[in-house]
This record gives C-alpha cells, structure tokens and sequence, in this order.
C-alpha cells in the first residue's frame, strides 16, 4: 500500500531514532512508503497536529505519490485525525492505531489475538464519531416510544459488552496461567523470562538456548505471544524460559493493559535476561524504555542480568561483567553466532542458585 508519513519533530532529542523507528513500523506493516513530510513544531496544532501549510504540503505529496493512505508518527485526537481525513481526502492512520495494526498482524495464540481485539476496540471506543445523526430523533410508534437511543450509543454499548466479554476470556487465560505457574513453584523450576526493546534478538537468543523454532525476523514486533520451553542447564537443572513481546517506545497504554496476561510471565519470572541490541546507537534509552515499563507492571524488583545480544555486529568480545558485589551484571553474545552462550548459561546458573538461596531464606524466617 502506497503510504505518506508525516514525521512531527517537537523538538524531543531522540527525534531521529522516533522517526527511523516509525519508518521500521510502517515497513513491518507493509506499508511501501513514497515520501516523507517533516514538520517542526513546538506545540501540536489543536486542529490538525501540524499547520496548514503543511497539510497543504501532505496533501499535494499524497497527491503525486497517489498515496492510499497517511501515517503520522504520533497519537492524534479522535478530532484531529477526523480534521485532517477531511482535507488529506484519505485514510489517515496515527502512531497508536499502526502498532494495533501490526498487533492484529502478528497475533498467532488464542490469546494473543483476545487481547489485539480488546486493546482495538478500546481504541476505538474512543474514536466513534456522529455519523448517524439522522437517527439522533427517532420517530415514535410500536417499539420506538421513549427517548429512543442513537447509533453512537448503541455502538459504545455494543463495544462496552464485547470489551467485557474479552476481559471475562483474559481472567480465565491468566487462571489458567497462574496455576501452570503455581505448578512450576512447587517442582522448584527456575523460571526466566526475556525481555527487551523489539528487535533486540529476543527470539533468536531464545531459539539458540532452546533449539526451538519460535519466529525470529529483523523486523519491529516479530513476536507477540509468549512462548515458553523446558530446557536443562547443568549445574541448576531444568528451567523454563520464556519468550516474550518486545517493548517501544511511547506504547500505547491500551496495550499494556491489554497485554498484562502475557507480560505477566515476566511478573513472575524468577529471573529476567534483559535483552539488549549491543549495535544500535540507541541501546541506553531502549534500557531505560525497557525499565520503565518494567516498572509499570511491576517486574522492576526481579532478579535481573543484562544480555548485550548482537556483538558480532559490534567488535565486542564474549564475555560476563559484575558488578560491585560480585553480582553478574552484564553478559555479552552473540545469539546468531551462538557465542557466549555457556558463559550466559553460567550466570542463569549463578542467578538461580541465590533465587533459590533467598527463597529458602524467606521461607525459614516466615516459619519462625
């Protein structure tokens, strides 16, 4: 699909990495992009997020591109994105509904796809729009006396109780998950889940420590269910890891509420291998990005090791960093050269023996 983007830069200092990283979006999502519109603004227009001048520049752009549809890097107001649909005379898509797009693309589970359609249909609760304001004064007569009742309003009531009805099918997948769990804690299985920016290389540090087949692509949101596998590791036995959605920036909050089912395996994990693109210019403020979500569902206080993945790309060597207790810190490999792999085994090793041995600790005072 032919696509325009309009890039807004307000100015933030990671403007170039927000842009490059919404042209990666747009690409994953099909899209054949046929140019770019750069706006620079200190504040978003209140109409159109950009100025006139520059919708005029959008529209005659789209116009000899003959772009099907506009992307905008950034979150558009339900009023705004009508705005500018009316005189960009095409389908215009913002930040939010992209990602929900890719989402609704990738989805393979039960589940994953349950949780695409509620964090949609939440998006779109708020964009419903009086398009149907001939059935606003509904006459009277058999079956229509009383006030009657819109079409906006049977729509939001129609969502409201599909909305409940996916939430009600999530709390018996998170049941259903949270006695898996249960079982995994009474076997005493070491659980460590990963995590990281997408495309950090998740699914292929994932694939090379399991010899599984999980979907692993150099594309943004490769993965979005959680997979899980038992594999043994000599030293602490068998463990269960899991595979889990990359974070963004700016995720739409819809979608961490949405995706608190899957991400939960990360809640309880008893260790997390921080994932981390060793080559990309951006890596400190993706693990800021990282943590910061890691935080808002409440994972920050897990046991943690950074994994600086992509090292063949970067001249880095194989190699473990500790901190200044001794504690591992920071392990470097490469998941597509499978090198460093033992030396990441080892600290999973050493992690879980001091999980194990706080565990046992705990445990001993709350008995006395």
């Amino acid at each position: 699909m032919k696509t325009l983007i309009v890039s807004v830069d307000l100015g933030e200092p990671d403007y170039q990495a927000h842009a490059e990283e919404f042209a990666m979006l747009a690409e994953g999502a099909g899209a054949q992009i046929v140019g770019t519109v750069v706006a620079r603004r200190a504040r978003p227009d209140a109409a159109h997020f950009i100025g006139k001048g520059k919708v005029e520049e959008a529209l005659l752009m789209a116009d000899t591109g003959q772009a099907d549809i506009i992307l905008f890097d950034q979150a558009l107001s339900p009023a705004q994105q009508r705005n500018l649909e009316r005189v960009l005379k095409r389908r215009v898509v913002d930040r939010v509904s992209l990602i929900l797009d890719i989402f609704a693309l990738r989805a393979k589970s039960h589940e994953g796809k349950l949780q695409v359609e509620l964090a949609q249909l939440q998006h779109l609760s708020t964009r419903l729009t009086r398009l149907w304001t001939h059935l606003e004064r509904q006459q009277g007569g058999i079956g229509m006396r009383g006030p009657g009742e819109s079409q906006l309003e049977m729509d939001r009531r129609m969502i409201g109780a599909k909305v409940k009805l996916l939430k009600e099918r999530l709390d018996r997948v998170q049941r259903q998950r949270l006695t898996q769990r249960r079982a995994r804690a009474r076997s005493s299985t070491l659980s460590v889940s990963l995590v990281g920016y997408t495309n950090a290389g998740k699914s292929t540090l994932f694939n090379a420590l399991t010899r599984a087949d999980a979907y692993a692509a150099d594309q943004l949101f490769a993965t979005l269910d959680t997979t899980t596998r038992k594999l043994w590791i000599e030293g602490t036995g068998q463990v269960v890891l899991s595979d889990t959605v990359g974070f963004i920036r700016d995720l739409p909050p819809t979608l961490i509420a949405a995706f608190r089912a899957t991400l939960e395996e990360t809640v309880h994990a008893d260790l997390l291998l921080h994932v981390v693109d060793a080559s990309s210019h951006q890596r400190d403020e993706q693990i800021a990005e990282v943590r910061k979500v890691l935080a808002d569902i409440h994972a920050d206080e897990i046991p943690t090791i950074l994994v600086y993945n992509k090292i063949d790309e970067t001249g880095y060597e194989p190699r473990v960093e500790r901190d200044e207790h001794g504690t591992i810190a920071r392990v470097f490999v490469s998941a597509l050269k499978r090198a460093g792999l033992d030396a990441l085994r080892g600290a999973i090793v050493e992690a879980g023996q001091t999980t194990r041995s706080n565990a046992f600790n705990i445990e001993n005072l709350q008995s006395e």
